[in-house]
């Protein structure tokens, strides 16, 4: 297999939006949700997420369950998959939760622009690898890395740029995404995607695999056009 399987999971509101724009993040899901998302994690080797995120949220990006991180551990992998972020300037902080947690590798995939600011912020930090993937930053560079290293299932947890980015270049295989019952009605609020020339439009629609109910918030799995 020449990429990982990737699946690009997301919450949002009625309205599409992942968040409001208040300074605190927004719970966009139930507990059921996020523990399906924990089986998510420990399902996948590798989860990405953008830069913005990391400055957004600080987010660990691990496995909650105990009884997961065991599973995991009994199979000979690490208790927490891989985590991995994009970054076109380069600007990370290298205290942030997602560097400085987890007994997995942690892999940066920068645009050739910010290769060497990143690298030189990350220095140090042993389990830390900083990747120049092309100008513009190119996902297929991104998955064909990942696969190289060993990871067969990426889990893709946004932000909007980086779904943007997958989807528009048709590098997703699978789409989960989980609707809350209410709506945010602010223009400013960051939504699932941003504008971009899609690779599934009204003339390539992907395929509804799933649809049911967690609690009150409705969780749907599309597949792109032609995945069996």
């Amino acid at each position: 297999m020449d990429r990982p399987h990737t699946v690009l999971s997301c919450a949002m509101s009625l309205d599409g939006h992942i968040d409001d724009a208040g300074p605190e993040r927004l719970r966009l899901s139930n507990d059921d949700d996020f523990d399906e998302i924990d089986e998510e994690r420990a399902a996948s080797d590798a989860i990405l997420v953008g830069a913005g995120t990391l400055r957004a949220d600080n987010p660990r990006l691990l496995v909650r369950s105990a009884e997961r991180r065991r599973r995991r551990a009994s199979g000979g992998a690490t208790e927490h998959p891989t985590k991995v972020v994009l970054t076109a300037s380069g600007k990370l902080d290298p205290t942030a939760r997602f560097f400085t947690t987890g007994d997995a590798a942690k892999l940066v995939y920068a645009d050739s622009g910010g290769h060497a600011l990143a690298a030189g912020a990350l220095h140090g930090i042993p389990d830390a690898a900083v990747v120049d993937a092309g100008s513009p930053l190119d996902p297929a560079v991104v998955l064909t890395d990942l696969a190289e290293r060993g990871v067969r299932r990426l889990l893709v947890e946004g932000g909007s740029r980086v779904h943007t980015l997958f989807l528009t270049a048709g590098l997703a295989d699978e789409l989960r995404i989980a609707v809350a019952p209410f709506l945010i009605g602010d223009a400013a609020a960051p939504r699932f995607v941003d504008n971009g020339a899609f690779h599934n439009g009204p003339n390539r629609p992907m395929r509804l695999a799933e649809a049911r109910s967690v609690g009150d918030m409705a969780v749907l799995r599309y597949l792109p056009a032609g995945t069996p």
